[in-house]
């Protein structure tokens, strides 16, 4: 299968690797020349370390750079070529639907087109083409080559034919697609977004330290704490979906963004790629890198507290996806698992936990005597149908 890529950028670039690894040919495009040749350099980079590794050999790495991997210069040549157009270019709904509609315009009526999009709405990207029906979204994880998870997003037109399609495709190269929905975050931008906005709420009342919670989460089984993985991904992209997703639920209180984030990015205090974030991870600092105070810590929240608080929180957002049929539970589940990397999915944890006492501990929660509480914790309505039957 011919793959265009739209866009060299690090998705971009890791999604051409990926196609590469399982065989396809690779129609690589971006509209700065100098992107591509970063593009290639990435792609030549990732092949490298899996022949390091042995999962390739030199003969694999050498014909898929020099044969199967070609720059294309134009988007009327890349869509009169491809099997298959992934776009992943910048988070811009105008240029991407002008980009889908050039794509439209060359592409056979049998092509796919798909945009990784994480935050947009992949039906109103579909608004730049003439042929709605064949447009769709393949939201691959960063990093492409390692991560399991792509979610394969139904748009309003979006076609059966075009979604069995892309589902084969993302199986073929060995990753867990799992069906969506076109709703704002998809499913795991969405459900997992209180896992780092609980965090900083329970931070803003002083009721725990960074540290505290980090400590708490990991030890629950996670990965990684809510601030060490906002340090990792860079605290002005985590920001941006949170303010994506606050705009898109038009301003629900549980999606609002912390301020704490907001002072961080002001400060250019983003993560590992500044220096510092949450944490500090260079002896020396850029002089542009600030300081952020962060609330006095006047609590002492309990490490099983901290745990109960995040994933009551994620749980009940399950709840309200699976309710606005964005997925299925089980779908939802696996996505967490393999895509926010969760010891559970959501669901499963609530069958632990047990219904009741799940909505005991969101009522427990939202009894403050703060407006803002009682919304933020709110039950949501499909959670309140299933424990009732």
């Amino acid at each position: 299968m011919i793959v265009g890529i739209v866009g060299a950028g690090t998705m971009g670039a890791g999604i051409a690797q990926l196609c590469l690894q399982h065989g396809h040919e690779v129609l690589l495009h971006d509209v700065d020349e100098a992107a591509i040749a970063r593009g290639r350099e990435r792609v030549a980079q990732g092949l490298q370390r899996l022949m390091a590794s042995g999962r390739l050999s030199d003969e694999e790495a050498g014909t898929a750079l020099s044969l199967r991997l070609r720059d294309a210069y134009g988007l009327d040549a890349l869509g009169a070529e491809a099997d298959l157009v992934i776009e992943a270019a910048l988070e811009d709904l105008e240029l991407k639907r002008t980009i889908f509609r050039a794509l439209d315009s060359a592409a056979g009526p049998d092509v796919l087109l798909a945009t990784n999009t994480s935050a947009l709405s992949v039906s109103a990207i579909a608004e730049g083409a003439a042929r709605p029906e064949r447009v769709l979204g393949m939201h691959f994880f960063n990093p492409a080559p390692v991560m399991a998870l792509v979610e394969v997003v139904a748009a309003a037109a979006t076609s059966r034919r075009a979604m069995d399609t892309a589902v084969s495709f993302v199986q073929g190269m060995g990753k867990t697609a799992v069906a969506c929905r076109d709703a704002p975050g998809f499913i795991v931008n969405r459900v997992n977004r209180p896992f780092t906005l609980e965090a900083l709420r329970m931070v803003e009342a002083g009721e725990a330290s960074v540290e505290a919670i980090d400590r708490a989460i990991e030890a629950a089984g996670y990965p990684m704490g809510p601030f060490r993985l906002m340090d990792l991904v860079g605290i002005d992209i985590n920001l941006a979906v949170a303010r994506a997703l606050y705009d898109a639920f038009d301003e629900a209180e549980r999606f609002r963004p912390s301020i704490i984030q907001e002072r961080m990015v002001a400060a250019a205090r983003l993560g590992r790629k500044s220096g510092a974030g949450f944490y500090v991870y260079a002896e020396e600092l850029d002089r542009s890198v600030g300081v952020v105070d962060l609330p006095e810590v006047t609590g002492s929240l309990p490490p099983e507290e901290i745990v109960a608080r995040v994933e009551l929180a994620i749980i009940n957002e399950a709840y309200h996806a699976a309710g606005e049929d964005v997925a299925d539970p089980p779908d939802i589940d696996l996505a967490m698992k393999l895509g926010a990397n969760h010891p559970h999915g959501p669901f499963e944890r609530a069958g632990q936990l047990g219904l009741r006492a799940v909505i005991d501990g969101r009522e427990r929660l939202a009894g403050g005597p703060q407006a803002e509480a009682r919304e933020r914790f709110r039950v949501a309505p499909a959670l309140w149908s299933m424990a009732s039957l």
